[in-house]
Formats: C-alpha cells, sequence, structure tokens
C-alpha cells in the first residue's frame, strides 16, 4: 500500500496557521490534550466545488485505510461491514458535498446519505456526513468570516427546522445502531427546533453533536494540530492519521462505546490511548505492539468496542487539513 513521506507537509504550514506548534516529536498526545498547538485560524477563501469533494473523498478514503484500533481497515472487517464498503462511501458522496456550498445543510447530507446507500447496505459514514456537511458549507462559501471556523459558526447558527428535519431522516435512513431514545427532540419523531439547537440538546451523549455545539473544538483544537504536527515530523500518512486518531480518543471518551458498552467502558479505553501514546504509539515498537494489544482488546462479535466516533473525528480533521493544504502532489 502506497504511502507519502511527510517531507512535503511542511509546504502547507504557512495556510495552516498553529499557534505554539512545536516540531519536536516528543510527547505529541500530551501537546494536542493541552491544546497547546491548536489550530486557530484557517484562513477563509472560498475552494472550487470539485476541490471540496475531492477533498472530503480523500479524507473519508485516508481515514479508513489507516489501520486504526478497533474499526475496519484493510484486512480487517467486521462481520456486516467491510473496508470495501467504507471505500464505496468515500467515493458516493462526492457529488452531495460539491454541492454543499449552494443547499441547505440538511439536504446536503440527506443526499449523502441517500448516495451511500446506494453502494452500501451498512451505515459506513453517518457520523462523517454530519461533521464533512458543515465543513464543506463553509468552505465553499465566499463570506466575510476570517477563518474557516468563523464560517462554520455561521453556517450551523443559520440552521433551520427543515434542516434538522432532513437530519432526522438521514439519521433513520441509516439506521446507526445503539441510538435509544430520548424525551425532547428524538430523531424517531418530527424535530421542532433547528439543527443547532437538536445537537446541541446532545452533545452531552454524542461526539458528533458534541463538535456542532462547540464549533468543532476538537476538530480544530486537537485533531487536525495534531495531524499537521505529525506531518511535519516526517510521519507517513497512515502512521499521521492512527497519531491523530490515539489522541482524538486519548482526549475524550469515545461516545459510539459509551452508548454500546457504558461510560466505564468508554473511560477505559481512552486510558489505553493514553498508555498506548505513552509507549510511543507509531514512532516506537513498543508503541506499536501496544497498538496491536488495544486492537486486539477492542474486537468482539458485537463490535461494542469500536471507536466509531473517534473515526469520525479523524475523518474530519483530516478533511480541515486537507482544506488547509496538507496535501502536495
Amino acid at each position: 500500500m502506497s504511502r507519502l513521506r511527510g517531507s512535503a507537509a511542511s509546504a502547507s504550514q504557512g495556510r495552516l496557521r498553529a499557534s505554539g506548534a512545536s516540531a519536536s516529536a516528543k510527547a505529541p498526545a500530551d501537546r494536542s490534550a493541552s491544546h497547546g498547538s491548536a489550530i486557530q485560524e484557517l484562513s477563509i477563501e472560498r475552494r472550487p466545488a470539485m476541490d471540496v469533494a475531492i477533498a472530503a473523498q480523500l479524507a473519508c478514503l485516508l481515514e479508513a485505510t489507516a489501520v486504526k484500533p478497533g474499526n475496519v481497515s484493510p484486512g480487517r472487517p467486521f462481520d456486516d461491514l467491510r473496508y470495501e464498503d467504507f471505500l464505496a462511501g468515500a467515493v458516493a458522496i462526492g457529488a452531495p458535498l460539491a454541492a454543499a456550498g449552494s443547499r441547505p445543510l440538511g439536504v446536503t447530507i440527506r443526499t449523502a446519505i441517500d448516495a451511500t446507500a446506494r453502494w452500501t447496505r451498512s451505515n459506513t459514514n453517518l457520523g462523517i456526513v454530519l461533521l464533512l456537511a458543515p465543513l464543506a458549507s463553509a468552505a465553499s462559501q465566499s463570506g466575510v468570516a476570517p477563518s474557516l471556523r468563523d464560517e462554520v459558526r455561521r453556517v450551523l447558527a443559520a440552521t433551520s427546522v427543515d434542516d434538522a428535519r432532513e437530519a432526522y431522516a438521514a439519521i433513520r435512513r441509516a439506521a446507526p445502531g445503539g441510538l435509544g431514545s430520548v424525551d425532547d427532540q428524538d430523531v424517531a419523531g418530527e424535530p421542532t427546533r433547528t439543527l443547532l439547537e437538536v445537537m446541541r440538546l446532545a452533545a452531552g451523549r454524542d461526539g458528533v453533536a458534541r463538535e456542532y455545539a462547540t464549533a468543532y473544538e476538537l476538530t480544530f483544537m486537537t485533531g487536525a494540530p495534531a495531524l499537521e504536527r505529525a506531518r511535519r515530523d516526517g510521519l507517513y500518512w497512515q502512521d499521521a492519521i492512527v497519531e491523530t486518531f490515539l489522541t482524538l480518543l486519548a482526549a475524550a471518551p469515545d461516545t459510539h462505546i459509551a452508548r454500546r458498552g457504558g461510560t466505564a467502558m468508554a473511560d477505559d479505553v481512552s486510558r489505553q490511548a493514553r498508555s498506548t501514546i505513552a509507549a510511543g504509539g507509531v514512532r516506537s515498537a513498543a508503541g506499536r505492539e501496544a497498538i496491536e494489544r488495544m486492537d486486539r482488546g477492542l474486537r468482539d462479535a458485537r463490535h461494542i468496542g469500536n471507536p466509531g466516533t473517534t473515526a469520525d473525528l479523524t475523518a474530519a480533521a483530516i478533511f480541515v487539513a486537507l482544506l488547509g493544504g496538507a496535501w502536495v502532489p
């Protein structure tokens, strides 16, 4: 499997402006967890629709291909979900996200899930679509917001009840497991609040919803900086993505695990991620052994230990980095 060398990443540093970023390869998780090298600004300039779509597809392909503990990856399928399903989902969302700048957010989300459903039988990318759609809309705008994150705030603030209705329809079609039910604004019914408002209601129990509620705090303040730093340090894309995944998982318990296996299990998996990084992660032989042990421990017949939300957040971080010019031919 071809991997691109990290030295090319340095050409993008002027476009991804980091606050206090260090080139040191030491203690990557500690710096990300403290947000010390958070990407504060990504300049907002309107991107061509096809460039936005390609960046989104590439982000999904890169995320799916990286061998992350507990996730589906090449040669490591689940009984009901294969690596190839993720490839199909990644390609399917290109056209819907290319149109993100000219459609309401909810329509973008629904059409992306509808497109995915024509190519896969399982839920491969609901969380990714929910995360990437506002980013794609923001990147496609030529507004007055000073940064991509500010433009994302504007996109989310402008959401409507119709956006929530379309997103609910997309969620029902994707049919993710373990959602349960709630008294107010349950996804099985019809929403009466805007998409941002219903996401705020769910933020305490769902990592994707939390990103909406916080204007993508983990994506911009932890995930994207971790990826940029790893690439600048010379890691290949696959290793840089695994490190980003572990950094995000160490920073916040995975809500997909919490829904299916409970908060204690989610907390323990985050602790494992911190221990794995402390052992060196992808940067040392001991760290790679810890990653393999972690992967074996997270795999079970029901996939309860699958850090699916963290994988979605990793895809969002990759997308932000690509929009900032991290991919250099």
